[in-house]
């Protein structure tokens, strides 16, 4: 009896040219991608099974296996060694995201002109900008080396092509999302694309011992544009941060397989290129000579790197029946939380109808629990104009119901607060050794917190744990 059914062999299939999803029958759009009208057919695979194979090199026991070979060698730029555990590890696939006009560019090409020697040459590949564009920026940024290669190539045969000739230690591409394969169909930049793409560059780093900079586009949340699988291929991910109108740029590592995921490398963007801040603090204090209401000190945690940063608050009479409720650098959900708790909590009343804006200085957003203390300090000074006693540090997450509670690294951001010459700071129970020269003040709730402001204006230090009752 004959069957209905036809084989595999004559049954048609679809595939989407986008992103490579199968199908049986025919869709408008993609259900992977949701692209629509870029499923084709294209007649079903055939079954294939892959039989054993001669080996590259015999397996070793792992003690045996010399890991020299994956010693990192520096970038010239301290700050990104930082973050990438000690330098750019041959063989190894490093993507570089960011929003555009962040400084992305400006900080590889800096790297590929540091990292250029005679011994290990750099190639840097550009998809975005003509060779002419890159040398002007070149200029500016004095990143000019006799090994530093340049080429604007849009197509990955040319850009294997290059690494023929060169044979660099170090390739830096601008961006992945610009190169195609003319054996893949869709357009640059498709899910299909960039796999195809940073698929051969990966294949041929391992095969040369040639370390790779990835630059990658991101999308309008902030995520890695492109397949997920991209992040899942490379060895270590990065992420570009920080606001155009500031010059503060954060280098944060979001994967790392050869080295810490907590790694922050701070810079700063100014006219004449990019450079690393080993001590980055400056830009987030306004020194004064003396206090000014509405400003409370805190050291948050970027990574390990403890940053001293000032947050600052201002309340004026509403002249609306909703009053204002603005935030910079903070989180809008965390400063109504304070304002519920001084309001419930610290008996402060006037707050509830007034304008309230919050900030933070030099561009820093804090988003972490430890600058809630700060923050309510510095909306209790506002509201009470009156300022908080000179070189005061405040730490400490704040709970519903006024409690202070600990948090991670109280001695790390004590000693950069001593470092940086403050001489009193109010913490929750319990900090451990608190650094030489400093006085700490350990409050359990907002009711001891609150305690340091000043009755009058005079200026006064805060009393110590043992006196606060």
């Amino acid at each position: 009896m004959a069957t209905r059914t036809k084989s595999a062999k004559e049954r048609p299939s679809y595939r989407c040219t986008e992103c490579g999803w199968q199908t049986a029958k025919w869709l408008g759009r993609c259900p992977e991608c949701q692209a629509w009208g870029t499923v084709e057919e294209y007649g079903a695979p055939a079954v294939r099974t892959t039989a054993p194979g001669r080996v590259t090199s015999s397996a070793l026991p792992i003690g045996q296996v010399d890991g020299r070979q994956a010693t990192a060698r520096t970038t010239g730029v301290p700050e990104l060694d930082r973050v990438l555990g000690g330098g750019l590890v041959p063989g190894a696939v490093v993507l570089l995201a960011g929003e555009p006009g962040v400084g992305k560019s400006t900080l590889l090409l800096d790297v590929a002109a540091k990292s250029a020697s005679e011994e290990h040459k750099t190639l840097y590949v550009t998809g975005e900008e003509s060779a002419s564009q890159v040398r002007m920026r070149a200029d500016r940024i004095k990143a000019l080396d006799d090994h530093l290669y340049l080429a604007a190539e849009t197509d990955l045969a040319a850009v294997l092509g290059h690494l023929d000739a060169v044979k660099p230690s170090l390739l830096i591409l601008d961006s992945v999302q610009t190169v195609a394969s003319p054996e893949i169909d869709g357009a640059p930049g498709g899910m299909a694309q960039v796999r195809e793409v940073a698929g051969a560059l990966i294949r041929a780093s391992k095969e040369r011992g040639m370390s790779t900079l990835l630059v990658g586009h991101v999308t309008k949340d902030g995520a890695i544009a492109g397949p997920r699988l991209l992040e899942h291929l490379v060895d270590v991910v990065l992420s570009f941060e920080g606001d155009r109108h500031a010059r503060l740029r954060l280098v944060r590592g979001v994967k790392n397989r050869y080295g810490a995921t907590d790694e922050v490398g701070c810079f700063e963007l100014h006219d004449e290129g990019i450079t690393g801040l080993a001590d980055p603090s400056g830009l987030f204090l306004t020194r004064r000579a003396e206090p000014v209401p509405g400003t409370c000190l805190t050291v948050t945690l970027e990574g390990r790197r403890p940053l001293v940063a000032e947050v600052q608050a201002l309340t004026v009479d509403s002249q609306i029946p909703s009053p204002r409720r603005t935030t910079s650098g903070l989180e809008t959900s965390r400063v109504s939380m304070m304002l519920a708790v001084l309001e419930q909590r610290g008996r402060i009343s006037a707050l509830g109808k007034r304008d309230i804006y919050s900030a933070t200085v030099g561009g820093v957003k804090l988003s972490e629990p430890a600058a809630d203390l700060a923050i309510a300090l510095a909306l209790a000074s506002a509201a009470s104009d009156t300022p908080l006693p000179k070189n005061l540090v405040a730490i400490g997450e704040v709970g519903l119901a006024g409690e202070v509670r600990r948090v991670t690294g109280v001695q790390r951001r004590l000693a950069e607060a001593a470092r940086l010459g403050f001489t009193h700071a109010l913490v929750p129970g319990d900090p451990g050794k608190v650094p030489a020269g400093m006085k700490v003040v350990e409050v359990a709730d907002m009711g001891d917190a609150l305690r340091v402001l000043p009755r009058s204006r005079r200026r006064e230090a805060p009393r110590e744990a043992e006196d606060r009752r």
